[in-house]
């Protein structure tokens, strides 16, 4: 609903809150509990009701299997883990779209297939596209649709001068 050439900068924000981004670094503040990092981006997002907010946060977080961990403080978490939050934090606000930036960069092979299928079983409950950017040929398998870039090319298939 926005043409990215044209946009105006007050309707950025707008355009933010929109989007879920998934980061490969996990990006969760370091000096909050899970429940914490959920909340405060609910808050910076408009919530207000400390019910509603209790209540999503819960939501989210059974979502994606961590329902027992909001007490937690991010480096008490296995990656798998942490990157689980981040998708919770990521699909919170019910966004149109999910951005992940090498979602399964920093897991092992087993997590990275979970993590991956958690991203596609969100995407189809919550009739979201999910765009995954990796490098991971198995990652990249259980997609739906793949796009390749080589050398400032882009292909929509696959091609063998990938």
């Amino acid at each position: 609903g926005y043409n990215m050439r044209s946009i105006k900068r007050k309707h950025i924000p707008q355009l933010r809150r929109k989007l879920g981004i998934v980061f490969q670094d996990f990006q969760l503040l370091t000096d909050r509990t899970v429940y914490n990092n959920l909340e405060f981006v609910l808050r910076a997002t408009g919530w207000k009701n400390k019910q509603e907010i209790k209540e999503r946060i819960e939501e989210v977080l059974d979502l994606v299997g961590m329902s027992n961990k909001g007490y937690k403080i991010p480096n008490e978490l296995s990656g798998g883990e942490q990157q689980r939050i981040v998708i919770a934090r990521a699909v919170l606000n019910s966004p149109s779209i999910i951005l992940a930036d090498e979602p399964t960069g920093n897991l092992d092979s087993v997590t990275s297939m979970e993590v991956v299928g958690l991203l596609k079983s969100c995407a189809a409950r919550f009739h979201q596209t999910t765009l995954i950017v990796t490098h991971q040929e198995e990652v990249a398998q259980m997609a739906d649709r793949v796009i390749r870039m080589s050398d400032g090319k882009i292909y929509t298939r696959d091609c063998n001068d990938c």
